[in-house]
């Protein structure tokens, strides 16, 4: 195959899989860290009026579904992708990051927050995946 199709694929595949994982612990999250009482997390706009009564501790599977996405979309993007490894695992970390930029300005979450998941969760993620894979 190609190289430069073969890392588009790997990109592509890995944004999939990360967004798999990451949309999966979301999905428990609630069962692990129930959310506050009169909080609807079922819809978009239920989080959003919600999000005010979220105390840390709510937070911390957002930041693992965002953190743990990136590290495994990353890592097989680079286990996918011929040579240019670190660009193509990075590419994917750029994408994740771009989510989580879009978030902070649709979601009211504190400021705390948005600046971890935002400095934490997708860069440094992505290149943890690299490391994982045998990036020297």
């Amino acid at each position: 195959m190609n190289p430069l199709l073969r890392n588009i694929l790997a990109v592509i595949v890995g944004a999939i899989i990360g967004s798999i994982v990451n949309g999966a612990l979301i999905s428990v999250s609630g069962k692990v860290i129930p959310p506050p009482d009169g909080a609807d997390v079922t819809t978009f706009e239920g989080l959003k009026s919600s999000i005010h009564l979220f105390e840390p501790k709510h937070f911390i599977f957002p930041f693992l579904a965002h953190a743990i996405g990136t590290l495994i979309g990353a890592l097989i993007a680079y286990k996918i992708a011929v040579g240019n490894k670190l660009r193509t695992a990075m590419i994917v970390g750029v994408l994740f990051l771009i989510g989580g930029i879009s978030n902070c300005f649709l979601l009211p979450a504190p400021f705390w927050f948005m600046a971890v998941d935002v400095l934490f969760a997708y860069i440094p993620m992505a290149y943890l995946g690299c490391k994982l894979s045998g990036y020297k």
